[in-house]
């Protein structure tokens, strides 16, 4: 099995502050791949459950690679968004759409063989253990992946986007739906009008991860 090496330490960041914190953030596109890849890379390095299921050096080659074909899938919906100066991602799969296509889940699965070998299945696994918990009696949007870059932490833009993109969906008055794969981040959530509706196990024994959904808001 080939495998990429893993370079000794992760990419300088090209974003190193928000010039413009205030701007609203913006839709990402194509050409904003290698930027979400980034993020999302070094934001899960120490999550609870992606950091040991996708087990490498913050930034290596194999966490992104892992990490890309998810993302490339996420941005083909047009509604995953980026702060003004790139600290903070947001991917959401809109009403009526689907997460991956079934070529892209296939590509996905195929990177995470390659990259992990005999830990393949047991990631493959916790896929579907998001699918089957996934909720499908009403439309909603789902957050897939809210990442806020290491060297922006601590300034609130992740939960100010998540904010600003709550308000536009509740100007369509739809529910949203989310999993939090960190119980530090559960009370977050509620404050922003999530609640827990349920729970399923997450990678390693004994972890779990939380199933949150946000009602509509009313007329």
């Amino acid at each position: 099995m080939t495998r990429l090496p893993d370079p000794s330490s992760p990419p300088a960041d090209p974003h190193p502050a928000d010039p413009h914190p205030a701007d609203p953030p913006r839709i990402a596109g194509a050409a904003d791949l290698d930027r979400l890849v980034d993020v999302v890379t070094l934001a899960f390095a120490d999550d609870p459950v992606w950091g040991p299921a996708f087990p490498a050096d913050p930034g290596s080659a194999t966490r992104r690679a892992l990490w890309r074909p998810y993302l490339g899938a996420a941005a083909r919906l047009s509604w995953s968004w980026l702060t003004a100066g790139g600290g903070a991602v947001s991917l959401w799969v809109p009403p009526g759409e689907v997460e991956m296509t079934p070529e892209q889940a296939r590509a996905l699965e195929e990177v995470v063989v390659e990259r992990l070998g005999l830990r393949g299945p047991d990631v493959i696994a916790l896929f579907d253990r998001f699918d089957s918990s996934h909720p499908t009696d009403e439309p909603h949007y789902y957050l897939t992946v809210l990442a806020t870059h290491p060297d922006h932490r601590g300034r609130g833009i992740g939960m100010g986007l998540l904010a600003d993109n709550l308000a536009r969906i509740d100007a369509e008055r739809m529910p949203a739906y989310l999993e939090s794969t960190n119980p530090a981040n559960d009370a977050r959530y509620e404050r922003l009008g999530f609640r827990r509706v349920g729970e399923f196990a997450g990678y390693l024994p004994g972890s779990t991860i939380t199933t949150m959904w946000r009602p509509a808001a009313r007329g």
